[in-house]
């Protein structure tokens, strides 16, 4: 089994239209044992998922781990992998014992993160990140967060992503951010094939549009992650204190994610599905990229970005998002 793939940008990649991301199976918020761990990307092969991302970032490296570890032995020509480069793992010399009061992770802090967007800090970050997945390869390289370090993004990490692509070591290069602006930026001034966006192009943030529009232009791909906002739109019911882009929603986020449920229940339909299916409405998404953490999470990730929803609720979503325009 197998779900729909889309091209990568003018690649020879391509990537199902649902992705795993793998921030969750690196401890996101909270623990998670190995074999729920395992479980969960087992189920999403069955489900047919063959897209899967992660970061060194993730876990301080332990979601990369694991994520090598459950796809061991499954044949590399039938998946699609990609990870993250520009932060570097190096020993702490100031543990804690726990990383989630500065990353987020539940993971004892032995190492600690390192901005790095040189050249030789790109090949270093992929090279360890070969060694934990136990690939020889992988498929697409993003350059992650260089949010304060754009121009050498631009000058040095970009171009040495570049030549790795064009000598075959890697066969897509991108970026992965949280905002539009820089990406927008980069995929002028660099050669990407793809834009990975966080929380950018989703039911309720559609600020992301004018990137979408020009990765469209320039036949660059779109993957658009965390669909959910952080978790304000997981609920048939966005619950009061639910969260949006890391933190509290504003309560006006709330009663938008609100509305959107009660014109999806008046057409049979959840908040949940219209958040999975949203973002792949757009001509440049390739991939929807969901965090996973147990087999129910992915079957119910599936399910929603499998649902049958009418022309007509797409039609009242967007006439109500003209309104608030």
């Amino acid at each position: 089994m197998s779900l729909p793939g889309r091209r990568v940008g003018t690649t020879n990649v391509h990537v199902t239209d649902l992705g795993f991301g793998c921030a969750p199976i690196g401890n996101l918020y909270s623990e998670v044992d190995d074999a729920t761990a395992f479980d969960a990307v087992d189920a999403a092969w069955d489900a047919g998922i063959r897209y899967f991302d992660t970061a060194p970032h993730y876990g301080l490296g332990l979601s990369e781990r694991r994520l090598g570890r459950a796809l061991a032995g499954r044949p590399r020509d039938e998946y699609v992998l990609s990870t993250k480069v520009g932060r570097l793992l190096v020993p702490n010399p100031n543990p804690t014992g726990s990383d989630l009061g500065v990353g987020l992770f539940a993971v004892a802090d032995t190492v600690t993160r390192r901005f790095d967007f040189s050249g030789d800090g790109i090949r270093r970050s992929l090279d360890s990140s070969l060694e934990r997945l136990g690939v020889d390869r992988v498929d697409i390289v993003l350059i992650h967060d260089p949010d304060d370090h754009l121009d050498q993004a631009i000058d040095e990490a970009a171009p040495a992503l570049v030549e790795l692509r064009e000598q075959g070591v890697i066969s897509a290069v991108g970026v992965g951010m949280n905002q539009w602006q820089a990406p927008l930026r980069m995929i002028e001034e660099c050669d990407l094939d793809v834009v990975m966006l966080a929380g950018r192009w989703t039911l309720a943030d559609r600020t992301g549009a004018p990137l979408m529009d020009a990765c469209q232009s320039r036949g660059i791909s779109v993957f658009a992650a965390a669909p959910y906002n952080s978790g304000l739109l997981a609920s048939d019911w966005p619950p009061d204190g639910a969260n949006f882009d890391y933190g509290p929603a504003p309560r006006d986020m709330v009663e938008l994610a609100r509305q959107c449920a009660r014109t999806a229940a008046r057409h049979g339909a959840t908040l949940p599905q219209l958040a999975m299916q949203f973002p792949l409405r757009h001509a440049a998404t390739a991939s929807v990229v969901a965090g996973m953490r147990t087999p129910q999470h992915v079957r119910s990730t599936v399910e929603r970005a499998g649902a049958r929803l009418s022309p007509e609720l797409w039609a009242a979503v967007e006439a109500e998002a003209l309104t608030r325009a």
